[in-house]
């Protein structure tokens, strides 16, 4: 073994157990960050930092570009679902890309210029075709970032390591958010929407940056696509059957489509109502929405990753999923602008709470079978449908209903989401239970 870590002559089997007892060596079985952490884990916290601003496009601030452009709400709906049909198409074809690639860095890197690519093309010419074509460029990217993070991930701590680094990796990535946000409200109020553009190239160097400080020898890519000893050979080539036959995996899925559904325009739609009435400066709005989402977003996502070595990843599901509800009635009954705090605390919540249960889940359930990462982006196709057709159906409601039931629409189907996944327990039962004995946490 070289002195960081690095095991490039040893057999899978050897490398995956001397990945994970490295991993819980390094993180301790607390989940607690080391004194002095390894470089790869200092670069993997900086790489979320940065891509934080890059990997979701304009996000919150699209809709209000568009706005000032004399976009309708319809419209707006109708672009920004043409780019999530395009991640969602996309994704599980780069999970498995991810599973199959040894150039997992070289996946990100193009994927965060090409999102800046996008966004410059819809500042410098905001017409229909244009405007479509760089939210599918824009979708495709950001549908590559999350299986490529997830593989660089598991590869470099291993499966006994992973949650308590998903949850660093989250908490880092919120906090990239955080001063996104707060440098996007601050520069656009003062220089204009367009600064935020400039932000976000930044942002991408920064990222590229940090993915330059991960060592391709230290990355095991066996272990990062999910095999061990004693997988089939079979499992080396990604097949979508694999996926197909698990039940936990689509219970997973089609639960986490309906939150996605649920949860994909409501904040597009606040900035958009709050930019329609005029009450506040838009772009400042949108920033302050992000802001408190993701101060909340950083504990929640550490406590999410002690939950799932203490508790198991159900709960973490059901509180994640039982807040989406609550953030819609109070949106959908309470028409102020002011509604957006505990609209935007209850995002915290849920978004924290599944960025690291969704990659730590599927890892579980497909562990051993060498489709980690195909697995990863099967969910978040499905996920894709969900967050898709959100902002064209939200736009639809709000154009002849209102705002505020367009709130309670889109609330309405995360408690489908809940119904299924608790009436689901015993599917996933065995998946999502807590490691049974703390050598299992140690991955010993």
């Amino acid at each position: 073994m070289t002195t960081d870590g690095a095991v490039p002559f040893q057999s899978r089997p050897a490398r995956a157990a001397v990945a994970d007892a490295g991993a819980a060596a390094a993180i301790g079985p607390s989940g607690a960050a080391p004194a002095h952490p390894p470089r790869r884990f200092r670069a993997l916290g900086l790489l979320n930092f940065f891509l934080a601003d890059v990997r979701d496009g304009l996000g919150p601030f699209l809709g209000i570009f568009l706005v000032g452009k004399g976009w309708a709400p319809d419209a707006i709906g109708y672009v920004m679902t043409l780019g999530g049909l395009a991640g969602m198409l996309a994704t599980t074809p780069l999970g498995m890309l991810a599973d199959a690639t040894h150039a997992k860095r070289l996946i990100v890197a193009v994927s965060a210029v090409l999102v800046v690519a996008g966004s410059l093309i819809l500042l410098v010419w905001p017409v229909g075709p244009l405007v479509a074509f760089s939210q599918v460029a824009t979708g495709i990217a950001g549908a590559a970032i999350g299986p490529a993070i997830a593989s660089l991930t598991l590869g470099l701590v291993g499966q006994a390591g992973l949650p308590a680094q998903l949850g660093r990796n989250e908490a880092w990535n919120h906090a990239g958010n955080f001063a996104a946000a707060a440098l996007a409200g601050i520069f656009g109020y003062l220089y204009g929407i367009s600064a935020i553009f400039v932000l976000m190239g930044l942002m991408a160097l920064g990222s590229l940056a940090a993915l330059s400080l991960i060592r391709p020898q230290d990355i095991d890519h066996d272990v990062a696509r999910g095999l061990e000893a004693g997988t089939p050979a079979g499992a080396h080539v990604p097949n979508v059957s694999v996926l197909l036959r698990s039940a936990p995996l689509l219970v997973l899925a089609a639960t986490l489509m309906l939150f996605h559904f649920g949860n994909a325009a409501m904040l597009p739609l606040l900035s958009q109502a709050v930019a329609t009435a005029g009450t506040f400066d838009p772009a400042a709005y949108a920033a302050l929405t992000v802001i408190i989402a993701q101060l909340v977003m950083i504990p929640m996502a550490l406590l999410a990753a002690r939950l799932a070595e203490t508790r198991g990843y159900w709960i973490v599901l059901v509180l994640a999923l039982a807040a989406l509800p609550i953030r819609g009635a109070i949106a959908g009954l309470w028409a102020s602008p002011w509604a957006m705090i505990p609209v935007q605390l209850l995002d915290g919540v849920g978004a924290g709470l599944l960025g690291v249960a969704t990659p730590g889940l599927v890892a579980r359930i497909l562990r051993g079978t060498g489709h980690v990462n195909a697995g990863l982006g099967g969910v978040m196709t499905l996920q894709g449908v969900g967050a898709a057709l959100s902002p064209a159906m939200a736009g639809l409601v709000a154009a002849h209903f209102g705002y505020g039931a367009a709130f309670l629409f889109l609330g309405s189907a995360a408690i489908f989401g809940l119904v299924l996944w608790v009436a689901a327990t015993p599917l996933v039962r065995a998946a999502c239970a807590a490691p049974a004995t703390p050598d299992e946490v140690r991955g010993h």
